[in-house]
């Protein structure tokens, strides 16, 4: 005798169904963990922020706190690609500001290796440079007849780093030379700067440079472009990138691993570059040391829940490897190539497209930088200026020795999670200068953002350039007294 079997209730059907999306919601992310997760690391609520500090923009305060008398002229002698010839114009507007000297528009060198033949003019806006700088540092677009004639007196700054230096071996040159040239070095020991020369690397850097007009309105024209929302990804994974952190990786196409043999016997690369082998190169991958690979860099990002759908501009140069193991994964990528006209694009030199690249990366939704470098630093600092915080650095380290500990891929993107959404909500691994201060954000029981207040006298003195004595939180920003003396 068959039992009869009652059939089941449209409702409890549909409730059955619901409870199932419920508990078990339908994930894009190839990792079971994202279902348990927010949608993307950036629905995190931060902790802090980073923003300019308010003691460098009084322009009228940091002018009368020394007067400016001119001992003399200086041009800042800028090598390497953009970003390190801007990194070292930074540094010499504040050299300029310390020496007390006139500084002459920067010379850009000419170098063979970026493809690169473009002066400051080409780059950037050289009136407004002018006009910005003004309060801080005495710039001059022309010299005078009598010091026009003659070439500037080179001075050796290799190894000048802070006040001291400058002052008692750079000084006497320019006081006797009256016109003398110098290439900063590389670290330069800015919290040993007085105040005012503190506040003009501040202003010159991140308030003084625009891109000039002709290359602005390309720079517009190319962001237009772009669909968004977008997310503009630094990727570094070029031949001499590979040599120059002396990283090995074996699952290389051939066509890659020709292209790094040729780059390590370029001219054009420091000696001593030869790859680690053995624990030495262990050891240094898992300190982070190794350029990640666009594969390597595909996982991280659906790892944090970056939809495969995401608009992606590259930000990088022509000679990317492997750039297949991000591109099957992310279909909606973009490059300044592909974007403008060819004519345009091809007639455009290496700081030009790179100015592009820069400029873009500040304007977009999103910054995610893979390997730390000078445009990472600037780019991140700049963002911060414009209110932008959605800043990323791939944690390279976090990878790799996670990695290195047998994690699966779902272990593995579940950690790489945690790491980055910790940096995120703390506002880690920009590497912002001493120009910025860091501010608390204070939210209600309901995650929404109540009130930002500035962080006590202890961070100020660990995170921000100068001594201070606050009065209250409310001028806790700005420097005592007893800093603005150049002695």
């Amino acid at each position: 005798m068959h039992q009869h079997v009652r059939p089941i209730p449209l409702f409890l059907s549909l409730l059955f169904l619901s409870a199932l999306f419920l508990f078990f919601p339908f994930s894009p992310s190839p990792f079971r963990f994202a279902s348990n997760r927010r949608s993307v690391i950036w629905d995190s609520p931060r902790v802090f922020e980073w923003r300019p500090c308010d003691w460098w923009k009084d322009r009228e305060r940091i002018s009368e706190a020394v007067p400016y008398k001119s001992n003399g002229y200086i041009r800042i002698d800028c090598y390497g690609g953009l970003n390190q010839m801007r990194r070292d114009l930074c540094d010499g507007i504040g050299i300029a500001r310390l020496l007390n000297a006139t500084m002459v528009l920067p010379k850009f060198d000419v170098a063979a290796y970026w493809n690169e033949s473009s002066d400051f003019a080409d780059i950037f806006d050289v009136d407004y440079f002018i006009e910005k700088t003004k309060g801080f540092v005495h710039v001059v677009n022309e010299l005078p007849e009598e010091i026009k004639q003659k070439d500037p007196f080179r001075v050796d700054c290799s190894k000048r780093k802070g006040q001291f230096d400058y002052v008692e071996s750079v000084l006497p040159f320019l006081l006797e030379h009256k016109y003398i040239s110098c290439a900063p070095a590389i670290s330069q020991r800015r919290d040993r700067y007085p105040l005012n020369a503190k506040a003009a690397f501040c202003q010159g850097c991140y308030n003084s440079l625009r891109l000039n007009k002709t290359l602005e309105s390309k720079a517009k024209k190319l962001l237009e472009a772009i669909p968004k929302p977008f997310i503009s990804l630094h990727l570094r994974f070029e031949p001499d990138m590979v040599v120059f952190t002396r990283c090995t990786y074996p699952s290389l196409s051939n066509s890659s691993l020709q292209s790094v043999e040729i780059a390590r016997n370029s001219d054009f690369v420091i000696a001593n570059r030869k790859p680690l082998t053995g624990e030495s190169a262990v050891q240094w991958r898992n300190r982070g040391k190794c350029p990640l690979t666009p594969k390597e860099t595909a996982f991280i990002l659906q790892s944090l829940g970056i939809s495969s759908n995401s608009n992606i501009y590259l930000a990088a140069g022509d000679e990317l490897m492997e750039i297949e193991g991000f591109t099957s994964v992310y279909k909606n990528v973009y490059t300044k190539s592909s974007l403008l006209n060819h004519v345009d694009f091809d007639s455009m030199h290496g700081n030009t497209k790179a100015a592009l690249d820069y400029y873009i990366s500040i304007h977009s939704d999103v910054y995610i930088a893979t390997y730390f470098g000078n445009m990472d630093k600037m780019v991140g600092a700049m963002r911060v200026v414009e209110g932008k915080y959605k800043t990323l650095l791939l944690n390279r380290r976090a990878f790799a020795s996670y990695k290195a500990k047998g994690f699966d891929k779902e272990g593995l993107a579940r950690v790489l999670w945690d790491v980055h959404k910790e940096d995120f909500v703390l506002g880690r691994g920009i590497g912002l200068p001493g120009c910025f201060c860091e501010f608390r954000l204070i939210y209600n029981n309901s995650s929404q953002l109540k009130s930002i207040t500035h962080l006590a006298t202890y961070h100020l003195l660990i995170r921000c350039p100068v001594n201070i004595t606050p009065k209250s939180r409310r001028d806790s920003q700005l420097p005592s007294k007893s800093s603005t003396n150049l002695s």
